[in-house]
């Protein structure tokens, strides 16, 4: 916060070097915690200063619940059902019923293509996942 407000100090008394790397710093700290919000409010401070900084690559498995993401992530590994219960103590059914839910969230309809999905980090249509 230190920075964003000290690199937008430095700007508006047209030190823009200087500024850059202020701001430069406090969106890479606002993108790590996922503070979009400030995260936003940095970019508008750097296109100000002449950078146009590129908006994070948002995780696909964001909108959803520990448990859920660990069943994405084994089933994206290739793991079957009844390994993925095997390994977190859940019957099959209740896996089938996770990635049933998840599915349409994620804009996908094989399970083949939840290990593109997740390792590119983006939904197939770049939106964001449906609320749960």
């Amino acid at each position: 916060m230190v920075q964003l407000d000290y690199g937008q100090w430095l700007r508006r008394r047209r030190r823009v070097g200087e500024a850059r790397l202020q701001l430069t710093a406090a969106l890479n700290v606002f993108d790590r915690l996922g503070a979009l919000p400030w995260a936003d409010r940095v970019r508008e401070e750097l296109r100000a200063s002449g950078i146009t900084a590129a908006p994070p690559q948002r995780d696909a498995l964001l909108g959803f619940s520990p448990r859920t993401r660990q069943i994405l992530q084994l089933a994206a590994e290739g793991l079957t059902n009844p390994q993925i219960g095997e390994r977190l103590y859940l019957s099959p059914r209740t896996v089938s019923s996770h990635l049933y839910r998840s599915f349409p969230k994620l804009g996908i309809t094989h399970r083949s293509k939840l290990r593109d999905v997740i390792n590119s980090g983006n939904t197939p249509t770049d939106r964001p996942p449906t609320p749960q």
